[in-house]
């Protein structure tokens, strides 16, 4: 704890966003930075991150993250840019192991078991755990095959089958009434807004357990927005979703539990009425407010 202080004093003296830093430290100990251990959740737990370190080479991301993920839910990490939320998430499906100078230690449990084991078929840990990205990434593929493509890597389908699971999907997505007679045109033909919900499509067709989002409505129109979020809300009846935003309002629309996070630490963490009702931390009183991020 100690170590972790004097660290984090040196963070904050060294002027990373210097203003920023400085006008924090005349409302808050340094206790007030370190790791909350608030994880209380009402239902079952489907995820559970516990004592997460990572760095990228020295340089620290996140320090000590512990976070529990409710099942059929929808759960939100908020924060400003370079807290580390999107670290995290990328952790849920270790899709940092990409990073060849990335090392982390500490445990997530999905359903009991460590992904973090030696072992792990990433394979079939990214088909539980799907992730949708901040720009739609659709293949260069038809709309039929964006779905398909999944389904096909991870089962052994008959023809049937799959043109069912795909016309599923894209109806459980809400785009199948808009693409339905055009299946063979190319995903990326499709506008910012249904590409995004293809790739949401594409995702469920392999029924993951739990759908990671990474600002999956920051290059969107409002309109698009809207449908997104409503999708979202409709998943968690059969999915686990943890998204990462920027937007305070949308937090609050969507998700049942909140996790704020700054200088990669897990400040505070709870039901998201209460996270912006009346929060714990006067921290994160000041950046649900505006006052600074």
């Amino acid at each position: 704890m100690k170590e972790e202080k004097s660290e984090l004093k040196n963070e904050i003296q060294r002027g990373n966003k210097a203003s920023e830093a400085t006008d924090l430290v005349k409302i808050a100990s340094l206790d007030d930075y370190v790791s909350t251990s608030n994880l209380e959740i009402d239902g079952e737990r489907h995820m559970m991150v516990e004592n997460l370190n990572l760095k990228y080479g020295t340089a620290q991301a996140l320090y000590n993250v512990s976070v529990p993920i409710q099942k059929n839910s929808v759960t939100s990490f908020i924060g400003p840019s370079g807290c580390g939320k999107s670290t995290l998430l990328r952790c849920l499906n270790r899709m940092n192991d990409l990073i060849p100078i990335c090392n982390y230690d500490g445990r997530i449990l999905l359903e009991g078991s460590d992904i973090n084991q030696p072992g792990m078929d990433l394979v079939t840990l990214r088909r539980r755990v799907g992730m949708l990205f901040q720009k739609p990434n659709p293949f260069p593929k038809s709309i039929f095959d964006n779905v398909a493509y999944g389904v096909q890597l991870h089962y052994n389908p008959t023809r049937r089958q799959i043109t069912d699971i795909v016309e599923q999907s894209l109806r459980r997505a809400a785009l199948w009434d808009e693409v339905s007679d055009r299946m063979h045109e190319l995903g990326t033909s499709l506008s910012g807004g249904q590409q995004q919900r293809l790739c949401i499509a594409r995702t469920i067709a392999v029924e993951p357990d739990i759908i990671l989002m990474d600002e999956p409505c920051s290059a969107l129109d409002p309109i698009a927005t809207a449908k997104i979020e409503q999708l979202i809300l409709e998943l968690k009846e059969h999915f686990t979703v943890v998204i990462v935003t920027h937007s305070m309002s949308q937090a609050q629309r969507l998700s049942d539990y909140t996790a704020f996070m700054y200088l990669g630490r897990l400040i505070e963490f709870g039901k998201t009425e209460k996270i912006f009702s009346n929060p714990d931390n006067k921290l994160t009183e000041r950046y649900i407010t505006g006052r600074f991020g």
